[in-house]
């Protein structure tokens, strides 16, 4: 069948027109001023995206028809710069409405974008060109706020299309808002107020800090000072305050400061939980990872700083001194340190405002769902410093607590020293007066005979004068004798024949040695061998000591002769006595035999011996005869 020329064509025009009027048509929505709707964020198809990765498409090129199909609407709800130094072009549409009594306004909320360059278009079809961003002098700006505002002219009821041209060294949120004017000023009066309470609240705890700092004299708090104010810092840079207060003519810093209070806030929080908790005493292990992460912080900054600024932007770095500050508290708490339950509890509200900021980051856009999501991490911030504060008032508390149960036990101590000397005075006084009843009969008995004898005591009178005179030396030799058995014993010991036996009377048993290793060891007072601090407390081992400052512990045997020996103690005193005695000319068989030990464990300490000997060979020639004892510290 044969159809004529004019009429395929007809029905060529006809399919083409169906096909258009079915198809779904993707156009950009529009969003009109009205007053009843006081602000309007733009989302999804409300704003459209073109990259311009090579910085090269000009304006006319940008809002011709051959880049109309270009442009993308949004796949989110807040569009980001994610490829850094890249420029993206961005437009969106706006309805006016000259019956609108409200002047309006399009505020950019991420005040941390370098560049916008804003093209606003007029009445006479032309472009305003407005320049924004952090890299410019902030009194630059149209109006002096921490964002950048964009005043709006509706004076007509067309549709009007404004195009930004944005580039940033870090990922921006480009979050678009339509205002009205009163909205913005209450809203601005708000925020700034909320701010001006978060950074007096961070004042403040630093200042009573820092007072704390100047009179106990105890790092925590300088370091707590150091953190908090490193967070107020970071704070200020990221949302503005800084740039309009502190530096609003040094565009070139606001670039990098943030990177500066982030990093200082990353290692005062590590030096403050190793102080805090005492991590270097408590878990020496971690100690070495802190320092570590500490140094790992400071190289990459200073590889940032001096050769890619770009790589300050991935913040999330900062998450590895977060996480292991956050595993050091738990694990410190679960070893029986008390006030690290508050250290975990602030580090916990922190670590859920970082980890909701960082998913934000990565494009999960329902989490971004306002302000309370735009400043989570500063509301962490806040609780995390509270409870921090409350670990500090802890730690005192659990200190002074230590302290009073201290003062407790020598106060009881004292009182049982008390009784004890009541004790002893009630005896003696019950030995006076039984030796004077005991006298005072002797003296009658003496004056019942004093007749009898008088004539005799006449002749007898110069051998009584002088069997009292040698009575009375007699009575001084025994007691002199009975206060020298201790030095009488401690010489016959001295004597290389003695043995083992004879030699355990000095040294009986394990405590002995001990208190005679700690006045040996300490003679000249303690000093902590750590923080020279010159205080103790008695440690938990047997004549230990521990620093009242950074709370080492030091064991008796620790810096001696006898550290890590395996050997019984009063065993290995006698053993360093008899190769002193010998000079070292014992064998380890016959030491075997005397100490019932074997022959090898004997010839391995009695070798260690005879080589300080050796080394102390001209000291030990100007000591007495106990000069074995000069052998027994390091």
């Amino acid at each position: 069948m044969l159809i004529p020329k004019n009429y395929k064509n007809f029905l060529f025009l006809i399919s083409a027109f169906f096909a258009l009027s079915i198809s779904p048509t993707k156009a950009q929505k529009t969003v009109e001023i009205q007053d009843a709707i006081q602000q309007h964020i733009f989302t999804f198809s409300e704003i459209e995206v073109l990259e311009d990765a090579n910085n090269k498409l000009t304006f006319d090129e940008i809002k011709s028809a051959e880049f109309n199909q270009k442009f993308k609407a949004s796949l989110t709800s807040t569009p980001q710069t994610k490829n850094l130094n890249k420029t993206y072009w961005f437009r969106i549409k706006i309805k006016q409405n000259e019956q609108s009594k409200k002047p309006f306004l399009l505020e950019f909320f991420d005040q941390t974008i370098d560049h916008i360059t804003a093209y606003i278009p007029q009445a006479d079809n032309t472009f305003r060109i407005e320049n924004l961003g952090d890299a410019n002098a902030f009194n630059q700006r149209l109006i002096h706020h921490k964002n950048f505002e964009i005043p709006l002219q509706n004076d007509g009821n067309e549709i009007q299309t404004y195009y930004f041209k944005i580039s940033s060294s870090q990922i921006s949120d480009v979050i678009i808002v339509l205002r009205t004017s009163e909205w913005f000023i209450s809203y601005a009066l708000d925020e700034y107020f909320y701010f001006g309470i978060f950074y007096g609240m961070i004042l403040v705890f630093s200042f009573y800090n820092l007072i704390m700092y100047v009179a106990m004299r105890q790092k925590q708090y300088l370091y707590y000072v150091l953190y908090n104010l490193s967070v107020g810092f970071f704070e200020m840079s990221t949302d503005g305050i800084a740039y309009q207060y502190l530096w609003p003519n040094a565009p070139a810093w606001n670039q990098v400061a943030y990177a500066f209070a982030l990093c200082a806030t990353s290692i005062f929080a590590l030096l403050f939980t190793r102080e805090l908790l005492f991590v270097k005493a408590k878990a020496p292990k971690l100690n070495q990872l802190i320092i570590g992460v500490i140094v790992f912080r400071l190289l990459f900054f200073a590889y940032c700083y001096l050769f890619d600024q770009t790589l300050f932007s991935y913040k999330f770095i900062d998450a590895v001194p977060l996480s292991v500050a956050f595993f050091t508290g738990i694990y410190i708490y679960k070893n029986g340190y008390l006030p690290a339950r508050f250290f975990v509890l602030g580090y916990s509200f922190l670590f859920a405002g970082f980890t909701l900021k960082f998913l934000i980051m990565l494009g999960i856009g329902w989490l971004n769902f306002g302000a309370v999501s735009y400043y989570s991490l500063s509301f962490c911030f806040v609780l995390e410093m509270i409870f921090l504060s409350f670990a500090i008032g802890d730690k005192v508390r659990i200190l002074k607590l230590k302290k009073d149960k201290a003062q407790q036990k020598i106060i009881r101590q004292m009182a049982v020293n008390a009784k004890l000397k009541d004790s002893i005075n009630q005896e003696l006084e019950i030995k006076v007066e039984e030796r004077t009843r005991e006298v005072y009969h002797k003296s009658l008995i003496i004056e019942s005979k004093n007749q009898a004898l008088e004539e005799a005591n006449t002749l007898l009178q110069q051998q009584a004068e002088e069997i009292s005179r040698m009575n009375v030396l007699l009575e001084h030799d025994n007691e002199e004798l009975q206060t020298s058995v201790e030095k009488v014993t401690r010489d016959r010991v001295m004597n290389t024949e003695v043995d083992f036996e004879e030699f355990s009377k000095i040294y009986p048993d394990k405590e002995t040695c001990y208190e005679f290793l700690a006045d040996l060891k300490w003679s000249k007072g303690y000093h902590c061998r750590k923080c020279s601090n010159d205080h103790y407390f008695n440690g938990h081992i047997l004549h230990s000591r521990r620093c009242s400052k950074c709370g080492y512990e030091e064991s008796v045997t620790t810096y001696t002769i006898f550290h890590n020996t395996r050997i019984p103690i009063n065993k290995a005193f006698y053993m360093i006595f008899l190769i002193y005695s010998s000079k070292g000319k014992i064998s380890s068989h016959k030491l075997s035999e005397l100490l019932s030990i074997r022959q090898s464990t004997c010839w391995t300490f009695g070798s260690r011996i005879k080589k300080v000997m050796e080394d102390r060979k001209k000291t030990l020639k100007k000591t007495a005869k106990d000069g074995w004892s000069q052998l027994v510290v390091e």
